[in-house]
């Protein structure tokens, strides 16, 4: 009895937990199907009555709002900064972790020392850096910065430290060099690694909304999270299309989440961060 009332409660807190986190979730996508006046109206409404698409048009079709092509710029800078800082990573993190070189150590303390710098101080300057270099209203000026990424180095630096080095020892025997290693054996072996860091780059570039809307001062520059901002100004709330422009630019981390959440977590695991 007490077995099943422990089972029982564990299930109650799951579903709990589980309706708490999509509870938001729930309220975006109810918005998003109704009219402005539902949305505003005092009276509560579990389920949109009737459910109205126009907040969906309203998104696309706004002049002023290039959304469709906001969406495919965020999508192609995410798609090109998830893998090359994930593999910069990998790189970097296996040569700490594995190339006898002096000085390593000092370096992993400043790449750690990176973690602890926030991003409001090296802000101007890199937008003084890549202004000078003619990055503004380009794609590349978004990509750029966010190639190098401390934390995917020291996690890709730990994972490496924790691989069989026998494995290594075979490739060598093999005749290959530390590139080689890395390339064929190593990197096979990170398969769970980089699927993580590569879908938490994703979303992240996905989400990012201060450095493109800097960078990005031509609306054919804006990515979704930017256009999305100009349906809540200071004049007009256009509240149906904000969230429906929410659901539409959430829809492809849901997707990716749901796709790599498994990796995620074991990529997060095989760091052996725990111990």
């Amino acid at each position: 009895m007490r077995k099943i009332l422990g089972t029982a409660l564990t299930y109650l807190a799951i579903g709990v937990a589980a309706a708490l986190f999509l509870a938001p979730f729930y309220f975006m996508l109810r918005a998003a199907l109704m009219s402005g006046r539902q949305i505003t109206d005092l009276d509560w409404h579990w389920l949109p009555a009737p459910f109205t698409l126009q907040g969906f048009k309203d998104v696309f079709d706004d002049p002023s709002v290039p959304m469709g092509h906001a969406l495919w710029n965020s999508f192609l800078i995410a798609i090109v900064t998830a893998p090359l800082s994930t593999m910069l990573g990998s790189m970097a993190g296996y040569a700490l972790a594995r190339i006898p070189v002096p000085g390593r150590g000092v370096v992993m303390t400043f790449v750690v020392v990176t973690l602890m710098i926030p991003t409001s101080a090296t802000f101007v300057p890199t937008f003084v850096l890549v202004s000078a270099m003619g990055g503004v209203d380009t794609q590349w000026g978004v990509i750029a910065p966010g190639l190098f990424n401390a934390f995917s180095v020291l996690l890709f630096r730990n994972f490496y430290l924790k691989f069989p080095q026998e494995i290594e020892e075979a490739g060598r025997l093999d005749g290959l060099g530390h590139l080689g290693v890395y390339w064929r054996v190593a990197l096979p072996n990170s398969g769970a690694m980089l699927a993580s860091l590569g879908a938490l780059s994703f979303l992240e570039s996905w989400n990012a909304f201060l450095w493109p809307l800097v960078i990005g001062q031509d609306p054919e520059s804006w990515t979704a999270q930017i256009a999305l901002s100009t349906f809540l100004t200071s004049q007009t709330v256009n509240l149906p299309a904000l969230f429906a422009g929410a659901v539409v630019t959430i829809l492809p981390l849901v997707a990716v989440f749901l796709v790599a959440q498994r990796h995620i977590v074991q990529g997060i695991a095989a760091t052996g961060m725990k111990d």
